[in-house]
Parts: C-alpha cells; structure tokens; sequence
C-alpha cells in the first residue's frame, strides 16, 4: 500500500459514505474510526481491535467517544492463528487438517464459508492442537465451573450455526479415527434457550432433513459414514429443569418420591445418549448460561434470568458430575453477564477465544448497512441531533413512557410524530416492493421498554391515532407478550390449535373485547402462545403463518434468537447506555436477504434497513434518511414440483469412484497423453536463519539451509523407483497377473514419462539445470503420481467398476433442496424444477431450446445446479470436482450429459476425458438405461447434437 493510498483511506469524513468495506470471504483489512474530535469517521488501515465500547458515565452522547474495553486474550490469540493457517496448520491431527483443507476449499461447495466462520473454527482447533510452544502465554480463564468453557463471539447474521456444525463434525471425526484421544468426544449436547432457537438448530444432528454437514458440504467425501457414528441430542434449557427436595415438600401431593439422583435425573435428559461419557457441550445464545456470583444482589437483573442462568448452568455441572463433560463450547453474538458488583453493569464473559462483532459484520456486508435518522427540519435536543436519534431519552418521552400507564393513554406527540414520519418511509418501501412482485411486505419492529409501553402503542396502532392506515392493520399486526410466550417456550412438542368454538371459556384469554381493537381468539393461554411463536418465528417466509406480518411490537422477546429478512424498519423505545443494547436490537433486523456477490467490486451489495430511536454512537452507520431502503433483489425460490416429478424427474447413480480392472499388459497411447506443467518457481531451495537478540535479527551472523546440496544425492533412479510405488499402491487391488510384473510395467511407463516432452518445467531454464531439475521432480512426485495413474488408468482398463455412496446410491432431481436466487432465471415448462438460472446469455439460449423448441426431442431437462450430479476428474495432477451443465432425457430413453462450452482447453478435455468414462461405467453397469455426453460449442448446434443421440 503507498503513502498515498494511506492518505487517502484516512481521509476523515463527516459521515460514511459507504459501510461496507471488507470482503465477507477474507480477513478484515480496513475498519471506520470515529474521532470524537471534530465528530468525523476516518476509515483506517488493518483490521479493528477486538472489543466492545460503553457510554461514558454522564457524557453527552454527540461529544462521547465512548469507553473502549479492549479483549487482550483474542488480540493475543489472532496473530498466532494467522501464522497457524499460513504455516499449514503445524501439529493438527491428520483429520482436522483435512477438513480445515476441505473447508477453505471453494470447489469443495456451491456456497464458500466466510472468513468469520473459518477463524472461529480454526481458533478453536488451535487451542485444542496446536504445539504447547506455539501457545506459550495463552491461558483461557474458566468460569469457576469444573469444566472448561470457550466462548466463541459472532455478530447475529455471521452464520455461527455452521461453525457449531463445524465442531460437531471435528470432535466426532477425529474421535472415530483415535478413540483414546481425550480431545475429543462423539456425544454432543446442545443447549438452547428457548423453542425458537432449539427448531433452528435440529440442523446440527446428522440425520435430520436439511441438516447444515449435506446442505453446506461440511465434510469431506467419504468421511459420512464416520459422523453418522456420533451422536448430537438438541435441548431447550427448560428440559434440563428439575424440582429440588425444598419444592417438592411444599407441594400438596400424595406423591412423597423425593427429588432425582444426579444419575437418575440425568438418565432421563439424555434419554438415548443416557450412557454416554465425556460430552461435549454446545450452548447457543450462551449469554443465558452464566454462574451467578457470589455476591448474589445483582442489581437491575430480573429474577427470571437469575433462575435461568442457574438452572442452566446447574444442569450442566449435574451432567459433569454423572458422565463427565470434556468442554463447554459456548457461542453468542452479545456474551454478556452480571459483574456481580452493586451495579448493573454488565462484563463480557472473561474465556472469549475469537471475536467477530457488529462492526465487523456490517463493514463486510454480512449484514444490512444501518441507516439512523440525525437531522429533520424540528427542534434539535441538547446534543444538537434529530431528537428522534435517542427517541426515550427526550425529556417529553422517557417520563411518560415510564410512568403506570393504562393502555388507551395516549403516546408522547414526539413518539406519534417518530411512527408517521418512518411509517411513512415504510410505506414507500412496500409500495416499491410491490411494484417488483414481491409477494411479502416488508416488516417495522418495536422495541419498547416494558409491556405497558407496548400495549399503548398497539393500541395507538388500532385506533388509528399513528396515522399510516396499512400499519394499522389488526390481521398484520402482532404484539409479543413475552409472559405469555413464556408458557410455549417451556413445552418442547408444538400445541395444536383448538377450534374457537370448542375452546374451554374458562381458559380463554383475558383480552379486551373493544370492537378498536384487535379481534380477540378463544384459545387458551397455551395455544396462544404457541400461535404467536408460529407466526413470529415465519415472518416474511411465503406460504407460513408469519408470511403477511408486517408490524411488530415487543419488549423482550426481540433481543433473544429471532431475526427476519424482511425487516427494514426499527423503532427503538428504550434507554441505551451501551454497545451491547444497541446490538441485541438492531441485530434483530439485519439479515441480508441476498448473499450475492457484486461482481465488480468483489463485495456485497448494500441492503439497508432504517431506524429511529437507536443511538448509533459507537456503531459505524451511514447517516442517511432521505430514501426509503430500495427493495432486495427479486428472489425466487428454486425447487422441484412434485406434480411434475412423474414426468420430468431424472435420476442417477451416485458414485464416488470408479474403480479399473486392469490388462495384464501396460501401455499408454502416448500422443492422447496430456502434457503437464511444473512452476519450479515457486519451489524454495534455501533459506536463512539468524539469533534473535532484543527482538531482532543478528544478520552478521546468519545460518543458511540450502536444499541444492541436498539434491545432488538424490539419484533419478531413486525418484522414478519411488514414483512407481505410489502408482503401484493404486494399482494392485485390480491387477490380475503376477505384482512384480505390475510393478516393472509401471517403472517403465515412469521412465519413459519423465523423460519424453509430456513433462514439462516452468521457466524453461530450469531443465537445463540437472540439479535443479532433480529437486522441483522430488518436492513435486505427488503431482507427477497422480498425472501418470490417471493417464494410465484411462488406456489400460478392461473393466469400468463404479463404487455407489452406500447411503444414498440414487440420487434424483426430487432430492434436490429448496434454495433461492436472484440472478438471472426463467420458469420451465419440461423440468422437474421450476425455474432454471443462468450463468450467460448463451445457457439462457440454450436453456429455452431445451424447454420449448426442441421438444420433439426432448422428454425431460435439467440445469445440474444445486443437484449434487458432479464427476471427479484430474487436472495438473490435482483432483477436482466437474459438474456438466445440463442432464437431459431424450424422447428414446437416452440420458445425454451436456456442457456448454466456447472453445477447448486443456481442462475441459481432462473434465471431458473423466465424463466420457463415467459415461462408460455406467453404461457397462447396466442397471441405469443408457447414458452419452457431448459438447455444444455454439447455439447453432445444439439440434444437431441432440438428434445425433436421438437415432
């Protein structure tokens, strides 16, 4: 970077003109500063400290800099990571090296893992794998518990259901392959916090449908089997409840049983897992688990989250002290708890181990860039801002909204005059969104303070006192009462709705009857309940209850595991004295809706979501109010119709390999072999060490290691004999005739490989070089090893044998997950799946051929996306993953694979030359009809490859 790109980037500006700064994909590399002086943003080099701000105590909020406490373990532990990953992961076992290989691999998956993501899963290996040496200095408190707990911190939206997919899968994994490794374990306990989050995570358990290990490619081919032998039970906090000897003598009850041994309490929470050892523990939303201290006056915490906190975590030390767990691994966006001081104030869990915040997530376009009101044409408040900035804090508001108020009081004209003025901009969004198709409106949420203050404003909402009619609504509008929602979060099977007719009145519930008001249900409290979590839990999704909602009102329920795509409107009603307050509410409304690329820039395209009420002083925003959010792009769900499943489902065999039966004579048909090329530039041969003195190097006194030495008693003989073992190794298991003549063929094919013009050294000076030369061969074999054996593979084999996935060995268009997208795409007529996108004009072409013109031909059509129907073939003797472009079922029973290509490369042919066998070992299989594969250079000859395997 030049001195005058960093002038340039630490250019202040009065406000942001763009949030999103950072790759989601890469390590954060720029970050906004806000100076205090002079109230500007400077955007600066590097990546932002980890930590989190909090108001100064009687600051004034415009001037206020904020408290900056800084997290010194994670800033400690990031660098050493860094050179971790860089060094290739030094000390990781043999299976966490290959999934972390696997997980930074972009053609291993349709969707790539964000950099978030990818470093807390790393953090967390190197904790566990790293050398001691590698460590030195790093100790993670605990939480005076007697097991150990890391805590991992990422902001709502970042995606940290994955990363608890990725621990699954590391611990079971490498306690498989080393079952005395006490590391690790096979038995995971997940805890939730509720219903809510408890659905969410269902995705963690191997087996369910839609599980994240098959729906992102979390493991690596093969490996299936082995994660199917741990087990992963996922429990609401309410399940680990039990009764203590001192509640159970108060009750007025027969039953004299007293309270449950650990062992048998446990017994029955861990239901199948009962006798299981040594768990591991995943706590979601981890913030709800923390050890009350021993001060036990926690000031300004209610008691419900006292009882939760305890119950929680005394449920877990009853599991320790029955079977044993290994480590608590906790993951939340806010891991705050009470100090245990005579305050309020809150701490961030002491045992955080990796940190990617709010402020990271929006200048990454994780999630929607927040837009805060500061100027209007009205009298300003003492810090000169927009006095909807803080709305509770004006003097005429945080009164009023305090005091015991019944609900048809009246709300504070500057609270009316808030909801007209976003009410407006809100329905200038919906109407935008209309006018694009989209069939959900798009969603204002309310954060109030407290109940009562929640009740007033539905009740100003149904009255018509807020003077947007289409907010008005009563059928779109929903208030949570959290006392209420209570009762549904402590059952774990869902309630079934009673008919109103048939509704016990003396369960009903107590609403009031106004014909202003909402339309009152006869349902009980408990179904209730439930309905309000259905349709709060479904917001903006088609087809679910919540789809039509359109104005929430809450107090607590929003700060804890819900979040909804279509939310671009928030009304803050409550005091914020911190980052934490600010992030818990305004997270609930910044998921993305779209997670599209901008080609261009190589960043997410901004979405927006505005907001009154919540003051943005230690978050970076961009301060514009002028403008409604613009719609998201039109996304369209893509997804197989069953009604059409009859008619135009297409399946195939699903194979992981194939395996060959080899002649008992060995030959390559040496002009069909394909050249390969070695970079012998990027191979170090020597190196410099120097003493370290005072934290720098001695260069006078300098070592150096230099591998030309080493090369010259490396004898050609000696490479080739050892790259022919590692080809025999692949070779014997289908080689019929005697070994050692196997293996004589094989140093001969080698031979004569390596010294014929096939292979080939970049820059060329270097095969000049004897020496040289014989060291890039050796560091290099592996590629050499698997050029040859595919090329050797493909003229020698008599027999085609392909090896099905033994859990699934068809797979078909039906298998196929409902996904989203808003590139360009057409609906179809003759294909299993509704619509078909497009990656250029030419697929769209001949997409619509397919469909529509050349239907005589065609039975049935596919765009192999998102269908899992990939070949694996070799290329500069790195193995890849192919996936043709279309499959398509002809009029007389053939399945013709197709790709769409404009010229001829040497990839394509090896991808070309893979297909072609496989084409070849299914149609020798004979249990799949009869299959062909074929090329379509130009639009002009697609009819004329189609009829070409029609006859």
């Amino acid at each position: 970077m030049t001195e005058r790109d960093l002038t340039a980037m630490t250019k202040r500006h009065l406000t942001i003109p763009h949030l999103i700064v950072n790759s989601p994909f890469a390590e954060p590399s720029t970050y906004w500063q806000y100076e205090s002086v002079g109230w500007t943003f400077s955007q600066e080099p590097g990546r932002r400290p980890a930590g989190y701000i909090v108001a100064t105590p009687g600051s004034n909020h415009r001037e206020d800099p904020g408290k900056f406490i800084e997290l010194e373990l994670v800033n400690r532990i990031r660098p050493l990571v860094k050179a971790w990953r860089e060094n290739g992961y030094p000390g990781a076992t043999g299976i966490s090296r290959r999934l972390l290989e696997h997980w930074h691999d972009r053609e291993q998956r349709d969707r790539r893992f964000f950099f978030c993501q990818l470093e807390a899963i790393e953090t967390l290996i190197w904790l566990s794998e790293a050398a001691e040496r590698d460590r030195l200095g790093i100790e993670v408190p605990g939480d005076g518990g007697p097991f150990p707990r890391w805590c991992t911190k990422l902001a709502t939206g970042t995606g940290k259901t994955i990363v608890m997919a990725m621990v699954v899968a590391w611990q079971v994994l490498n306690k498989v392959a080393d079952r005395k490794d006490e590391r690790y374990s096979k038995h995971m306990l997940v805890v939730a916090p509720g219903l809510t989050v408890k659905n969410r995570l269902a995705v963690l358990v191997p087996d369910a449908p839609g599980n994240y290990y098959d729906e992102f490619q979390i493991i690596p081919p093969g490996l299936q089997d082995q994660l199917r032998q741990g087990r992963v039970l996922v429990h609401n906090w309410h399940k680990l409840d039990w009764d203590t000897a001192e509640q159970i003598a108060k009750r007025k009850s027969v039953d004299k049983r007293g309270a449950l041994s650990d062992e048998a309490w446990v017994r029955g929470v861990l239901g199948e897992m009962a006798t299981a050892r040594d768990l591991i523990v995943i706590n979601d939303e981890a913030h709800h688990a923390w050890r009350v201290p021993a001060e036990s006056k926690l000031a300004g915490v209610a008691k419900a989250d006292i009882d939760e906190a305890t119950k929680w975590v005394g449920a877990l030390d009853r599991i320790h002290r029955a079977r044993g767990v290994r480590r608590g691994f906790d993951f939340s966006a806010t891991p705050f708890a009470p100090s245990g001081k005579k305050t309020a104030e809150e701490a961030l869990f002491g045992w955080i181990v990796s940190d990617f915040g709010l402020n990271d997530a929006i200048e990454a376009g994780l999630v929607k860039t927040p837009r805060v009101v500061v100027r209007d044409d009205g009298k300003r408040s003492k810090d000169y801002k927009s006095r909807f900035y803080h709305l509770y804090n004006d003097p005429d508001v945080k009164d009023d909204l305090n005091r015991q108020a019944e609900p048809h009081a009246p709300l504070p004209n500057l609270v009316v005059n808030a909801y007209d003025l976003l009410g407006k901009d809100w329905l200038e969004t919906r109407n935008a969104w209309r006018e694009q198709g989209h069939a959900t409106p798009p969603v204002m949420i309310t954060v109030a303070n407290r109940v009562e203050t929640a009740e007033r404003i539905e009740r100003a909402f149904l009255r018509g006192s807020i003077h947007i009619e289409e907010l008005c609504e009563a059928e779109r509008l929903l208030r949570i009462d959290s006392k209420v929602l209570q009762q549904a979060e402590s059952v774990d099977e869902p309630v079934s709705l009673v008919p109103a007719a048939t509704a016990d009145d003396d369960e009903a519930d107590e609403s009031d009857a106004d014909s202003e008001t909402k339309p009152v249900r006869k349902e009980t409290k408990l179904q209730q309940a439930e309905r309000i979590r259905r349709e709060i839990n479904t917001v903006g999704q088609a087809g679910q209850p919540g789809e039509q909602l359109q104005n929430v009102i809450s107090v607590g329920m929003l700060s804890e595991g819900w979040d909804a795509k279509t939310v671009t409107h928030i009304m803050g009603l409550r005091a914020f004295s911190s980052q934490l307050l600010c992030e818990q509410v305004v997270g609930r409304g910044l998921r993305r809706t779209s997670y599209e690329v901008d080609p261009e820039s190589g960043l997410f395209r901004a979405e927006y979501v505005n907001i009154f009420g919540v003051p943005f002083t230690f978050l970076p925003h961009e301060e514009k109010s002028d403008t409604p959010p613009p719609p998201p792009p039109p996304v369209r769900p893509v997804q197989a119709l069953p009604e059409r499943e009859a008619e135009f489902g297409i399946s195939w065999p699903n194979i992981v390999r194939i395996e060959h039966v080899f002649s008992t004579r060995l030959s390559l048909d040496w002009p069909r072999v394909r050249p390969l090329e070695l970079q012998a530039d990027d191979v170090v041969l020597q190196a410099e060490l120097a003493a370290m003195l005072s934290g720098r190097p001695d260069l006078k006194r300098v070592s150096e290691i230099d591998l030309e030495e080493m090369a010259r008693r490396f004898r050609p003989q000696t490479q080739i004999f050892e790259a022919a073992r590692d080809i025999f190794d692949q070779a014997k298991e289908r080689w019929r005739g005697s070994k050692t003549q196997l293996l004589t063929q094989v140093i001969r094919l080698v031979e004569q490989f390596v010294a014929s013009d096939k292979l080939k050294l970049n820059p060329a000076s270097v095969a000049n070089d004897e020496t040289r030369r014989r060291l890039v061969l050796f560091i290099k074999s592996g590629t050499i090893v698997q050029h040859l054996w595919d090329a050797i593979r493909s003229d020698n084999a008599e027999q085609l044998i392909p090896i099905f996935d033994t859990q699934q060995p068809i797979r078909s268009t039906s298998d196929m997950r409902t996904w989203y997208t808003s590139r360009p795409c057409e609906s179809t007529r003759h294909s299993h799946i509704n619509i078909a996108t497009f990656d250029s004009r030419w697929e769209a072409t001949e997409a619509y051929q397919l469909d529509r013109k050349l239907a005589p031909l065609v039975q049935a059509w596919v765009k192999n996306e998102h269908l899992g129907f990939e070949v694996h073939y070799v290329f500069r003797g790195v193995v890849r993953k192919y996936r043709p472009d279309f499959l398509i079922r002809l009029t007389n029973g053939t399945t013709l694979i197709l790709e769409v290509k404009g010229q001829k490369t040497e990839e394509s042919e090896a991808k070309r030359a893979a297909l072609d066998e496989w084409v070849r070992a299914v149609n020798a299989y004979g249990e799949f009809g009869h299959w062909a594969n074929d090329v379509s250079f130009n639009t002009a000859d697609l009819p004329e490859v189609l009829r070409k395997h029609s006859e």
